[in-house]
């Protein structure tokens, strides 16, 4: 039994299949968004609901 641990092919292969499940979940949680239930805004998209807000308070203002 130790003969068959110990050899090169079955190493190898147990290596291989670590290191292949290694990159399978770091592939898998690359991509996860903790703690984030809805679409963040980009820092654009905030910016131009904040200067659609300006704007229409300066209008309310000048009436």
């Amino acid at each position: 039994m130790i003969d068959f641990l110990l050899n090169p092919w079955v190493i190898s292969i147990i290596i291989l299949s670590v290191v292949i499940g290694n990159i399978a979940a770091l592939k898998y949680t690359a991509n996860m968004k903790f703690g984030q239930t809805n679409k963040k805004q980009s820092d654009l998209d905030r910016l131009n609901q904040l200067d659609k807000e300006r704007q229409e308070q300066q209008k309310k203002d000048t009436k």
